[in-house]
């Protein structure tokens, strides 16, 4: 089985509803997928993201792993400052990228200046018993 990232434009969901923008996620991150989100969604819906998927947790569905990388605002040139400032306030919560995948494959996003690390966890395959039965006579 292969690892699959899907990546949702922010206009895929920019017209969706709070619910709506949780469950197309979540939806896709029960498929065993990785969700590369263009830009972020709102504190509230991240809250509520994380509300629904504890209450959906079972034998099949461990969780969910999330992170949102902000783009790099630590600039001290103020003309930079003010028109990083103007970008987002037109762009709203396109900045950004958020990554959301299942807790059964995710192990862990470390993030730093420079790069992303997504660790994935390795997957058990069931070995189907190769032992043939031998017949009594």
């Amino acid at each position: 089985m292969g690892l699959t990232l899907q990546f949702i434009p922010y206009v895929e969901i920019e017209t969706l509803s709070s619910i709506g923008r949780i469950r197309k996620i979540l939806n896709a991150v029960k498929d065993d997928k990785i969700v590369l989100l263009e830009g972020r969604l709102k504190k509230e819906e991240e809250a509520e993201l994380i509300k629904v998927t504890m209450e959906e947790i079972n034998a099949d569905f461990k969780g969910i792993e999330l992170a949102v990388i902000y783009p790099e605002t630590t600039s001290v040139d103020f003309i930079k400052k003010v028109k990083h400032g103007v970008v987002s306030l037109l762009m709203g919560d396109r900045s950004g990228l958020t990554i959301i995948g299942p807790a059964s494959i995710v192990k862990e996003i470390k993030k730093d200046p420079n790069k992303i690390q997504l660790l994935t966890k390795d997957a058990k395959i069931k070995k189907k018993s190769t032992k043939k039965k031998k017949k009594r006579r």
